[in-house]
Formats: C-alpha cells, sequence, structure tokens
C-alpha cells in the first residue's frame, strides 16, 4: 500500500506525519514554518516527491457539534489549493481532540512548554493520521480498544 501524508494545517505551522508503506502505522515526521502559501506548497509537493505519497489527508478541525467554523474552512481551502499542486489523492479528515491529546501526550511525558509548541503539530497529524489508517482498515477507533 503506498505511503499517507497527514497535514495539521495551521497559519504559521504545519505538522506532518506519514504512514509506513502497510498503511497501518502513522508516525509523527516533520513541522514546516509557513512563511507564504506558494512555499508552503512548494514544500508539501517535494515531501509528496521525496517520501513516494500516494494520498494526502488534511485535517479539518470541525466545532465539538460537527459544524464546520472558521479554522474548518481554511483548512478546507487550503486541502483546495493542494489538490492542485500535487498529483495524488487529497482527503480531508475530523481531526477533533487531535492537537489535545498531543498537547495532553507531551504535558504527561514532562515535555517542556517551549519545546512542546516545536512538536505538537506533527504529534497532531499522526494521531489524526492513524485514526484516519485505522478507519480505512476497518478497525474500530484506539479509544474502544483500550479495556
Amino acid at each position: 500500500m503506498p505511503r499517507t501524508l497527514g497535514i495539521d494545517y495551521g497559519e504559521k505551522r504545519v505538522g506532518l506525519a506519514l504512514s509506513d508503506s502497510t498503511g497501518t502505522v502513522a508516525t509523527p515526521y516533520r513541522v514546516l514554518q509557513v512563511t507564504s502559501p506558494k512555499a508552503l506548497l512548494q514544500e508539501i509537493a517535494a515531501c509528496v516527491s521525496d517520501q513516494e505519497i500516494a494520498r494526502i489527508v488534511v485535517g479539518l478541525p470541525l466545532r465539538m457539534d460537527g459544524a464546520r467554523g472558521p479554522a474548518a474552512d481554511r483548512a478546507q481551502a487550503f486541502a483546495d489549493r493542494l489538490k492542485e499542486a500535487v498529483d495524488v489523492m487529497v482527503t480531508t479528515w475530523d481531526e477533533r481532540f487531535s492537537t489535545v491529546t498531543a498537547e495532553n501526550a507531551l504535558i504527561e511525558g514532562g515535555t517542556r512548554r517551549g519545546k512542546r509548541r516545536h512538536v505538537v503539530d506533527k504529534l497532531a497529524a499522526q494521531i489524526f493520521l492513524q485514526h484516519y489508517l485505522d478507519a480505512q482498515a476497518g478497525l474500530p477507533p484506539l479509544e474502544q480498544n483500550e479495556a
């Protein structure tokens, strides 16, 4: 199975996560600093080529009730621009709680606030990408497996 790239889109930083070649496990990859929309698209296009990516999943930060707010609209607009910039499938995935989950995991692990800011985005991308991969494989959400 080809690799999948998860993108946690933000206006200042963009977190990236990669799946393994079997499409089973997601790992944090890197954080890109947004200098311009064009440069960001170019960096992601280079990553798609370098990492042999066949699919991109952009996190969609929906509201608690499932509705779209301004952040989700910006993520969707980014996904739409990305579709024009790369020659791979681009889709969106509900990323509610991924950043909070990542932040809490880093706090529990004793990561200092300054360091958390630099890794939370790629960890959030890894969390929702793993949920996406599990859903594609027909697996129940991780929370239901913990008993």
